[in-house]
Formats: structure tokens, C-alpha cells, sequence
């Protein structure tokens, strides 16, 4: 086993058992601890990564529009990824982007407001919803 593999797998393990312990993490530590298990298991992880980020972005950095916008993008990204693994969880697809959308309204971004909808449209009507 090289290095680079021993220290994968001590992540996984460490990620594993902050986010089993007795104690609530922070949203920070939630969130590094998901980024790294999507690396080992998608299907299981990217709900709860996308879920993470937008906590993260509400709780710590609302103050912080940019970075708030980042997080929500990291989050519709992993939400993006799912959808395509998995077409059925469109739904969390449309609550990223409808949650980014709300960042970019917060900002005043109309040009990428619009494509988020025209975005969520489309998801939308592939789904039948």
C-alpha cells in the first residue's frame, strides 16, 4: 500500500468517525468530513454533502454573500452529480438550485437568476413535476 492510499483511507476512517461520535459538528467539520466520504461513496453522500453546504452557507457565512454563494454552488454541483448517478433525486437537484437562486436574488445577480430558472425549469419538466 503506498502513502497517498494509507492516507485516503485514514480520511475516510477519520471522516467516518467524526460524523459517528456522541457530539454535534460544526458545519465546517460536516462539511469536510462529507467532502471527503463522496470521494468513496457517492450515492450515499452527495445528498448529505449538497445538504451540508447550504447549512454551512446559511449559518456561518450569511454574512459573507460571496462565499455564501460558493458553498450553494459546491452544493449544486453535488446536487448536479447525483441527479446524474441518479435522475430520480431530481428533487434535491431543484432545492440546490432553488437555494442558490435565492443567493444570486440576494445579490441582485439577474443574469445567472435567469439561468438557474431556466435550469430548474428544465428539471422540472423532465421529471414531469
Amino acid at each position: 500500500m503506498t502513502f497517498s492510499a494509507h492516507a485516503g483511507h485514514d480520511a475516510v476512517l477519520r471522516a467516518r468517525v467524526a460524523l459517528l461520535s456522541s457530539q454535534t459538528l460544526p458545519a465546517r467539520q460536516e462539511v469536510a468530513a462529507y467532502r471527503v466520504l463522496v470521494q468513496v461513496g457517492p450515492l450515499a453522500y452527495l445528498p448529505l454533502l449538497a445538504e451540508a453546504l447550504y447549512e454551512y452557507s446559511r449559518q456561518d457565512f450569511a454574512h459573507l454573500p460571496e462565499t455564501a454563494l460558493a458553498l450553494r454552488a459546491e452544493a449544486v454541483a453535488a446536487a448536479r452529480r447525483m441527479y446524474s448517478l441518479e435522475p430520480a433525486r431530481d428533487r434535491l437537484l431543484i432545492t440546490a438550485l432553488d437555494r442558490y437562486r435565492e443567493q444570486l436574488a440576494l445579490m441582485d445577480r439577474q443574469e445567472e437568476l435567469d439561468a438557474v430558472e431556466r435550469e430548474m425549469a428544465q428539471v422540472a419538466a423532465g421529471s414531469g413535476a
